[in-house]
């Protein structure tokens, strides 16, 4: 593991380190905030899924999380959204490929050997800072629009790994959006009854814990009606009971500045959760 960037920020630091994924079989990056109470002990982390076309840049030099994560004394974890570099495979387009690798095991040819998202999140990343930095096991998850989406499945697929889950505009139904029907073909294949493993719409009607999902959308958003449909989600919910908070946000768009004004109540959220 080797770090590349370390940057003091709100009485902590804000580093990359690049490692090599054995899931992923190429070098990653992702991003580790240490709040400045790390320094003394341990302290629970939120792992943060960025979007289409996003690294692991973004989120930390747009959003001003770390102010929030160094109140309430919380890790901030992000890893770039896919796979990337000269063996690994990609097309033309941003929604498809390398920047968008919609966190799922991918299963056909020729993404399967590289595009494992889902299990490098949810395993080989915990793994790695926990073994690396002063981390208990407390974990929370979030992410912004594919990231979103990312977010909810994981939680939703993976009960007790998580103590709290939360989103901004994310992809709530991507079997029944264009973004989704063209990654999901690409690297699920034709069936689309496989795709329901990785839609949070289909997956609440079974999840195994009733983890309340805190959303935020804005009423602006140029992505909403195409492609977001947070509508699925809330209508899938009230059908199986399960908790959501959906919180319709006048006049913001999808970009980070709907983030940034948010994040605070997001940070605020998951550490009553990471610390109860």
């Amino acid at each position: 593991m080797q770090r590349i960037e370390h940057r003091a920020c709100f009485g902590g630091w804000q580093h990359v380190y690049r490692h090599a994924s054995r899931v992923l079989q190429c070098e990653m990056n992702f991003a580790v905030y240490l709040p400045p109470q790390a320094e003394h002990r341990s302290c629970p982390v939120l792992y943060w899924l960025s979007g289409l076309t996003c690294t692991e840049q973004n989120f930390i030099t747009k959003v001003g999380a770390q102010r929030y994560a160094a109140e309430h004394g919380v890790i901030v974890v992000a890893p770039d959204t896919s796979p990337r570099g000269p063996g690994v495979a990609d097309a033309d387009g941003y929604d498809i490929g390398q920047g968008a690798g919609f966190y799922v095991n991918a299963t056909q040819a020729p993404w399967a050997s590289h595009y494992r998202m889902f299990d490098y999140v949810s395993q080989e990343l915990p793994d790695l800072v926990e073994a690396q930095f002063p981390a208990t096991k407390a974990r929370a998850i979030s992410g912004h629009s594919m990231g979103g989406h990312g977010a909810l499945v994981l939680a939703l697929k993976n009960p007790g790994r998580y103590r709290s889950v939360s989103a901004f505009s994310p992809i709530v139904a991507p079997t029944q959006v264009p973004w989704g029907e063209k990654a999901f073909t690409a690297y699920l294949g034709e069936d689309r009854d496989a795709w329901a493993a990785w839609d949070a719409t289909a997956l609440v009607a079974t999840a195994q814990e009733r983890l309340p999902l805190l959303i935020d959308q804005g009423e602006a958003d140029e992505f909403l009606s195409s492609q977001l449909q947070p509508e699925k989600l809330r209508d899938a919910c009230a059908a199986s009971g399960h908790p959501l908070d959906l919180r319709l946000r006048a006049g913001y768009d999808h970009s980070y500045y709907f983030i940034a004004s948010f994040i605070g109540e997001h940070i605020a959220h998951h550490a009553k959760a990471l610390n109860d």
